[in-house]
This record gives C-alpha cells, sequence and structure tokens, in this order.
C-alpha cells in the first residue's frame, strides 16, 4: 500500500506542480518517448542478467507490495521455538530432536509456531544446522564458519534482483536523453516547418529526458531500494538464529541463549527483555 501511495504522490507532485505552473498535461504524453526509453531498458535488462537473475527479479517484484513480515511477532515466535528446541536438548540430550528435525512439519514443537513453518528457507536453516549439532562431529568454530558462508550466499541471491533493478534506474536518464535527441534529430530535419509546429517537436523531444529521469529517480529507484531492505530484514532473522545457536554450543543455558539472539535484533522489532522473559516462563510453562 505504501509503494503505490508513493508513487501516487510523485505523480500528484511533478504533474500538479507542472500544471500549476501553466503548463499544460498533454505536452507530456509522449507514447513514443516512453516506448524508447522503456523498450530500452527492458532490453537492456535482459541483456545484463542470466535467466537465474532475471527470475529471481520477477518473483521479488509482488513482494513491494507485501506488508512487513519479520515483526515482532514472527520473532518472538522465533526466540519461543529456539527456547524450546535447547530447552529439551538440555533436559534430553541432542539426539531427543532428531525426529523433529528430520520431520518438521510433523513435530509437535515445530507445529506449535506456524509463522516459522510458512518460510521454509528459515526452517530449513534452523533445520539444518540443529541436524549438525546432533551429529557431534563439528565444533562451535566450524558451524560458525558454515553459517557465515551459507549467510553470504543468501545475501548474495536476495541482492540479485534490487541489483538488477537498480541498474535498470542507472540507464533510465541515459535512455531519456537518446530519447531526446531523437527527437531533436526529428526537429532538425523538419526545420521548414513553421515556428508553432518546431515548439511542439521540440517540447516533446525534451519530454524524453524528463521521462528517463523522473522514471529513474521516482520510479524504478526506489523499488530497488525497498527490494534491498526487504533483504536486510530477512538477514537479521539468519543472524538471530546463528547467535543464538552458537551460544547454546559454547555452553549458554537456553534463556540466556535466546537473549543473546534477541540482541541482534533491530531495535523496531526486538521484543524487550520482560517481554521475552515472559514468553520464555509461557514455554515453560507447556
Amino acid at each position: 500500500m505504501l509503494v503505490i501511495l508513493g508513487f501516487i504522490v510523485v505523480l500528484a507532485s511533478v504533474l500538479g506542480g507542472f500544471a500549476l505552473q501553466g503548463g499544460h498535461l498533454a505536452a507530456l504524453f509522449q507514447p513514443t518517448e516512453l516506448l524508447i526509453i522503456g523498450g530500452a531498458a527492458l532490453g537492456a535488462f535482459f541483456v545484463a542478467n542470466d535467466g537465474k537473475a532475471i527470475r529471481a527479479t520477477l518473483g521479488a517484484l509482488p513482494t513491494l507490495f507485501e506488508s512487513a513480515t519479520y515483526t515482532k511477532t514472527m520473532y518472538m515466535d522465533l526466540m519461543s521455538l529456539l527456547f524450546e528446541l535447547l530447552t529439551k536438548i538440555r533436559k534430553e540430550g541432542l539426539m531427543s530432536i532428531e525426529n523433529d528435525v528430520d520431520n518438521p512439519y510433523e513435530s509437535p514443537v515445530f507445529t506449535r509456531y506456524p509463522l516459522i513453518m510458512q518460510d521454509h528457507l528459515i526452517l530449513e536453516f534452523i533445520t539444518d544446522y540443529l541436524r549438525l549439532m546432533v551429529s557431534g562431529n563439528m565444533d562451535a568454530f566450524q558451524i560458525e564458519n558454515l553459517m557465515d558462508n551459507e549467510i553470504e550466499t543468501h545475501h548474495e541471491d536476495a541482492e540479485l534482483p534490487a541489483h538488477t533493478i537498480a541498474q535498470m534506474a542507472e540507464a533510465m536518464p541515459a535512455f531519456g536523453i537518446v530519447a531526446a535527441v531523437i527527437g531533436v534529430v526529428h526537429t532538425m530535419a523538419s526545420v521548414g516547418l513553421p515556428p508553432a509546429e518546431l515548439g511542439v517537436l521540440i517540447a516533446g523531444a525534451l519530454v524524453g529526458t524528463f521521462i528517463g529521469i523522473l522514471l529513474a529517480y521516482g520510479f524504478v529507484g526506489p523499488i530497488a531500494s525497498l527490494l534491498r531492505r526487504k533483504h536486510h530484514e530477512k538477514a537479521k532473522m539468519y543472524q538471530c538464529i546463528k547467535v543464538t545457536l552458537l551460544a547454546s554450543l559454547n555452553g549458554y543455558a537456553p534463556a540466556l541463549s535466546v537473549e543473546f539472539g534477541r540482541k541482534v535484533i533491530s531495535a523496531t522489532e526486538r521484543p524487550s527483555f520482560v517481554e521475552l522473559d515472559k514468553q520464555v516462563r509461557t514455554v515453560k510453562s507447556k
């Protein structure tokens, strides 16, 4: 909703300001300029990216219109799930969670947290490293290094859509100039026309530069920034899981391990110490 509202504000401000200055909005309607800029940008997009990047970008675009996924509620569920699993390990040993890890969709522990179950990447990250902990063949330093490498891979994959769209935003002002130059060439080839008609041609040519800059900084560039922001929100989930599990591997109690994890959550989503403690007590009482 905020994306649509932002686009409306951009258009209303630019077109409204132009109209208030006495400009004629019809003069800005130049379909051929849009064709040149949009078509060139789309063509360059296909040239600059492989199938993986194109699919990732197309798949990421619908998420622009979704509300925030990684909310305080989801973090509370994550902390509760990790606390419950670590408590079970502490009481019954690592082998006690083997069935939970191998079949999370049938596990009575995992299924109590549907928000976590809905994100298969987060669920896979948790179960993979708990499985490594159960195996007992890796120490905390090895697991931390492996986590860092996987998080870096997730980061690179998630950056693809934002990077490709940012490239389009950077190119659009230049394509706007291309459209304007084409318009000027057409105007120069029509110098025999009356001044009034030449003025219309010149105005149409200048609109190309206007459209290219407006699309780059008012629409496409902000989309890249928003995708990057959404990626950073998800990265915090991985960091939270990593810190919590490593704290447990280093011998800290479950309650203290989830407190370590709480500290890496962004301030806007981070539950307070009291809130997390209350949630942990609720899990203990089950």
